[in-house]
């Protein structure tokens, strides 16, 4: 039945919400029996999961189950989206450390580069041409990485995010493998030439009486995962579901789309309304109490975020897209608490910029198909390709 399904394709489900609207009403705290797992969809459990010390990240790849190289195993060991505990602290450090020595990119050089590459000078793949690439060539040259290494790393991160996957086919994991050394030795050196994260390095290495060798593997993971993965994968899907948004909703809200302010608030509604991260999943490492049910040790929690931004005790019409409802921000697509994604300001920051130099440049800027494709994923929700006309 209809309001059972709790893990599906993105590209299986034509409207995702019209499932979580049933299960809010009916199923807020559900057990799946078939998959072995409690699907959460309350904003108010949902949140009360992501804060709670005993509902840990599940490890994606235990006992190197995968067999993944030596250079992959070692960044999926640190990176702070994947870690707990006293690690996850240490993880968490290290990146906001790092972001705080970002010099940022404008978004504009980057950009024009992407478009005088484009075969066809009056349409382009949003998705392909500029989702894909734009937000991890900023990420690396805010970060200082030159032409040469940038480029090497954008033109193989597709195959390397796979990393991020619970479940690896031997294709996937052979794509990894062949790319993983490669990036690592690049960021290791880059980080290590450049003076401005030696203080990160000795901070982390004082505070936490650890092995420089140690912090040093931590940050270069921890550089590669803000860089490479969070560049690629998030941003990605908060560009285009952004531009979606606003060519849908422009005529009815009568905005100039080169107004940043207009442009913020689209984005950040964005991220409440139309979500690219739908779930996430956590293990309960004790018995956890959640609306008078146990949630016992060792049992799996998926946590629907995209559900919990649809909910009505927490968000007046919440299925109306709206930029001037007061508590848009108050959206889970970050996570919260010590999980909350280090680089959100920066991932709305880029989206902005982003959409406001392409409506400058462009003034007209047309969807060309009204039927989105989605990727074959479970916890993001990511068009495959959007056609838009340029002039």
């Amino acid at each position: 039945m209809l309001d059972m399904v709790t893990t599906f394709l993105q590209s299986e489900i034509q409207d995702p919400y019209k499932i979580y609207e049933t299960m809010l009403s009916d199923n807020p705290v559900y057990w799946d029996n078939e998959n072995k797992l409690w699907a959460i969809y309350s904003y108010e459990s949902c949140k009360a999961i992501l804060s709670n010390s005993f509902a840990h990240i599940p490890a994606i790849n235990p006992n190197n189950k995968d067999g993944l190289n030596e250079y992959a195993l070692m960044m999926t060991s640190q990176f702070v989206r994947l870690s707990n505990g006293i690690q996850h602290e240490l993880a968490r450090e290290a990146a906001v450390l790092l972001l705080d020595k970002m010099n940022t990119t404008p978004t504009n050089e980057e950009a024009e580069r992407l478009l005088q590459n484009r075969d066809d000078k009056d349409e382009i793949d949003w998705v392909n041409s500029i989702c894909k690439k734009l937000p991890v060539l900023v990420v690396l040259k805010s970060f200082g990485f030159n032409d040469i290494d940038c480029d090497f790393i954008a033109d193989r991160i597709e195959q390397f995010v796979k990393i991020m996957l619970p479940n690896k086919t031997s294709e996937q994991v052979n794509a990894i493998n062949e790319v993983s050394k490669e990036i690592y030795l690049i960021t290791e050196k880059h980080l290590m030439s450049t003076n401005i994260y030696k203080s990160v390095i000795k901070t982390l290495s004082e505070k936490y009486k650890t092995e420089t060798d140690k912090i040093v593997s931590l940050c270069v993971s921890n550089l590669i995962g803000l860089s490479a993965i969070q560049g690629y994968d998030a941003n990605r899907g908060l560009l285009s579901n952004s531009l979606l948004q606003i060519l849908n909703h422009r005529n009815c809200l009568s905005q100039d789309v080169t107004n940043k302010e207009y442009l913020l608030k689209s984005v950040i509604e964005t991220l409440r309304f139309d979500s690219p991260v739908h779930n996430t999943r956590r293990v309960a490492v004790d018995n956890i109490i959640l609306n008078d049910v146990v949630i016992k040790n060792g049992e799996a929690i998926f946590i629907v975020l995209a559900a919990a931004n649809r909910d009505t005790k927490k968000f007046a019409n919440p299925n109306i897209f709206d930029i001037s409802r007061t508590n848009n921000n108050e959206h889970l697509t970050f996570g919260i608490g010590g999980h909350r994604c280090p680089a959100n300001n920066f991932s709305v920051n880029l989206a902005t910029g982003t959409l406001y130099y392409f409506f400058e440049r462009f003034k007209k800027f047309k969807l060309l198909d009204n039927n989105i494709q989605y990727e074959p994923t479970i916890n993001v929700r990511l068009p495959k390709r959007i056609l838009i006309s340029l002039s």
